[in-house]
């Protein structure tokens, strides 16, 4: 699935996470793309897989409203707000949330992300 408007770029990426589909969540960032996993983090390559996938190992659905798209060509800037909220697989209790800035590319296979932070400008 590709996507093809770039305000459907946070909405696809929530339903992959919802649906625990860590593959699909990978595929809709380009190659060399950075994740901030946390505030002054950030990693990429093999790196972006691993925080990804510890976000889901949490066990919670996220909730995520897109508040923002802001398109220049095949740049955008896309800025959501998120929740991560409830008892995690492991019985902790989780309240999380952040508002994203994230930017993406429009290539041949649809927008993906270039940069995925999650916690905007915290």
């Amino acid at each position: 699935m590709t996507t093809a408007d770039a305000a459907e770029l946070h909405t696809t990426w929530a339903a992959r996470f919802n649906a625990k589909d860590l593959d699909g969540m990978v595929a809709l960032a380009e190659p060399g793309s950075v994740f901030v996993p946390q505030p002054g983090v950030v990693v990429e390559g093999e790196a972006v897989r691993a925080a990804e996938q510890q976000f889901l190992s949490l066990g919670l659905p996220i909730d995520l409203k897109v508040r923002r798209v802001i398109v220049s060509g095949d740049i955008a800037l896309l800025i959501s707000d998120w929740t991560l909220k409830g008892k995690a697989a492991d019985g902790s209790e989780v309240n999380l949330s952040g508002t994203t800035a994230d930017v993406a590319r429009r290539g041949p296979d649809g927008w993906k992300y270039v940069i995925d932070n999650p916690f905007g400008t915290a």
